[in-house]
């Protein structure tokens, strides 16, 4: 998932080459993925909890494989475009169905932790979509790369049908819980969608989402890159390193979360993330244009931690406010509130930029100072909806939170 999302960086140049596109061009290319996967969320929630995540990913798998296939050979702009939506829907199952499969084979005190190794092997993930892609890239071929890495996604989706199981009854094993039969009996769809719409639960979960990791998307897929090259002179390679503390930030943030949030709680956790990510676009803004490029480098690892380690702690509070039974609709509804968030925020502050430059480039401090003040504008809301949210973690106890709207 990581891979397939972050992958197109690298290339991005040799694909602007191939197919003569300006960069608002380029950039329809590369949104497409983002908007088919954020639409995909709901129903793969649902899907999770109908079907199972085990048919759900190995059928989806084998459209992200087509995809980049197609995206690969594509002679066009339009058909490039079309194997980018198919590979956004074909990956979008993935977050959602693997919180899934945790919530059916794991106790509560392991889901979070088993979350967080997810979490570090798509910052593995993101990592080889950068150094060992551009190396693969410049032996084959930015076309014969994506053709392979579509085979090699069509050969995962053959071994999850073949090796993943929806629950351990389906192995002939004991349930993980004693009451885990009844806990799993199907809701209908609209039932299990209602529920966890109109809960008192959900929304400030969701606006948190919203704010948080939508202002880390925003600003690492899109921003981060030209405030580093408009406002310090970096090139696109160290802007890259500077950025690419966000793989970092889930390898090593993602079992820290893991572990502080099964100790202290959920709740104080994302309190936390949100009281960092208020300070460090405090100081962002504040020292816009004369920090030095260590300082840099440890002040976007800690903008990206709160906002790209944090998703098994979101995930586990998703899912623990609900039954198990919809633990794929409660977490697929969640997750589209990054997505929804990214969108709102790269549009917003494009606007303020291009109004502050009077739609010149590169665009001046006070641009990027008043981006990261609407960064820091989202992270107090996000303050605010933590603080509504319950805490579902029962002290002593590895048992689900019982669920109450």
């Amino acid at each position: 998932m990581f891979f397939h999302r972050l992958c197109p960086a690298v290339i991005a140049l040799d694909i602007q080459a191939s197919f003569g596109l300006t960069g608002t061009l380029l950039g329809v290319l590369g949104s497409a993925y983002f908007y088919s996967y954020a639409l995909m969320q709901l129903p793969t929630g649902l899907m999770a909890d109908s079907w199972g995540p085990r048919k759900t990913v190995s059928s989806f798998f084998v459209l992200a494989g087509i995809g980049s296939i197609i995206m690969g050979l594509a002679p066009s702009l339009s058909v490039a475009v079309t194997g980018r939506i198919l590979v956004g829907i074909g990956v979008s199952t993935v977050f959602v169905c693997n919180f899934k499969l945790l919530s059916e084979w794991f106790s509560v005190r392991q889901f979070m932790i088993m979350g967080a190794g997810f979490m570090v092997m798509g910052g593995i993930g993101a990592l080889s979509s950068s150094a060992p892609l551009a190396w693969i890239s410049n032996l084959i071929g930015w076309r014969m790369t994506l053709v392979g890495v579509g085979a090699v996604t069509l050969v995962m989706a053959g071994l999850v049908y073949g090796f993943v199981r929806n629950r351990p009854a389906e192995m002939g094993l004991a349930p993980i819980k004693a009451n885990d039969e009844a806990q799993t009996a199907k809701v209908g769809l609209a039932a299990g969608l209602k529920m966890v719409v109109c809960s008192r639960r959900f929304w400030p979960i969701g606006i948190w989402a919203f704010c948080v990791i939508g202002i880390s998307f925003a600003v690492g897929g899109l921003w981060g890159g030209p405030y580093l090259m408009h406002i310090y002179g970096l090139s696109k390679t160290a802007a890259g390193g500077v950025l690419s503390t966000f793989a970092l930030a889930l390898i090593f943030g993602s079992p820290l979360f893991g572990w502080l949030g099964n100790r202290y709680g959920r709740k104080p956790v994302l309190v936390g993330c949100s009281m960092s990510l208020m300070a460090v676009c405090g100081l962002l803004s504040w020292f816009v244009d004369s920090i030095s490029l260590p300082v840099l480098y440890g002040l976007f690892f800690c903008f990206f931690i709160t906002g790209g380690a944090i998703g098994p702690v979101i995930a586990t509070v998703s899912k623990e406010s609900f039954p198990i039974a919809i633990s794929g609709t409660s977490v697929g509804m969640v997750n589209l509130f990054p997505f929804a968030g990214a969108t709102f925020f790269q549009i917003v502050i494009g606007a303020v930029l291009t109004s502050q430059s009077r739609g010149q480039i590169p665009y001046t401090p006070t641009g990027y100072q008043y981006m990261f003040l609407i960064c820091l504008a989202g992270a107090a809301l996000s303050l605010a909806a933590a603080a509504a949210i319950k805490e579902t973690l029962v002290p002593g106890s590895s048992e689900d939170f019982e669920y109450d709207r």
